[in-house]
């Protein structure tokens, strides 16, 4: 209903959304929280992970123009984030580190999901560098103090390498993706691009004991009242790196999603 409300009239988002941003800048400002500032073009001497996603997917009906403002958005993003450094004690805020993406800072018309649609805004698009930060901290012992993600599934796969469900969403400031170092090690996220692919990695100043291995469980669609809807599991498994033991598992992640898209045989 609240939802239906602020869709019906669109000053009263504004206001909300506006609202949400004032509150969290308040709370960002108690000392409480130290959040990860340093960056270095030195890459700690031990790689815990290395990712890379597609730059150019097809992504329904849009327009392909979308994906290249994408990538000039992602370019001006990266450049605040790659190098970052996460100390003992700290927590890394992809928008502290961002910042509020503007005009004025070059960013143009990116893909943007909001209020359960897709659209576009100023911006848009660097949600991949989220996604990509994310599933780099899942190999990691970092904390996840904060993770968002879209309740529905807009886009058929196309070039999907990593589970359903496994990204994450933001939007400024207060949808904003956490990570707490709980440990006492530092951590670096390095952050590149080339012509197809958003590439990324995480280090750590010492070897960390420990590696990780992230797979789906039990995906499948169904349909229930005449609606499709996706579900899977995102679990983790922590394997000692001296033996190659199980040393646990867990579940991570649960999704059921809504299916925005039509479906051969759901």
């Amino acid at each position: 209903m609240k939802k239906r409300l602020l869709k019906r009239f669109p000053q009263l988002y504004q206001v909300r959304v506006s609202q949400l941003q004032l509150t969290r800048s308040i709370i960002d400002r108690w000392p409480r929280t130290r959040f990860a500032r340093h960056r270095s073009v030195q890459t700690l001497p031990c790689t815990c992970k290395r990712h890379q996603s597609l730059l150019r997917r097809k992504l329904g009906t849009s327009d392909p123009i979308l994906q290249e403002n994408k990538i000039t958005n992602l370019r001006i993003a990266m450049r605040q984030m790659d190098g970052i450094i996460i100390r003992p004690g700290e927590t890394f805020s992809f928008w502290q580190a961002v910042g509020k993406p503007t005009a004025k800072k070059g960013y143009i018309e990116g893909l943007l999901l909001s209020h359960g649609e897709v659209m576009t805004g100023v911006g848009g698009g660097i949600c991949q560098l989220a996604n990509m930060l994310f599933w780099l901290a899942l190999h990691t012992p970092l904390t996840i103090a904060e993770r968002h993600h879209h309740s529905f599934d807009p886009f058929p796969d196309d070039g999907r390498v990593l589970p359903f469900g496994s990204g994450a969403s933001v939007f400024f400031n207060y949808i904003d993706l956490r990570f707490f170092n709980n440990t006492n090690r530092s951590f670096q996220f390095r952050i590149g691009l080339t012509d197809k692919h958003l590439k990324g990695s995480v280090h750590c100043d010492e070897e960390w004991p420990y590696t990780y291995h992230v797979q789906e469980k039990n995906h499948c669609f169904l349909k229930q009242a005449g609606i499709n809807y996706r579900q899977n599991e995102i679990w983790q498994t922590k394997i000692d790196r001296r033996t190659g033991s199980i040393i646990g598992e867990q579940l991570l992640i649960k999704n059921f999603s809504e299916v925005r898209y039509e479906l051969p045989n759901p």
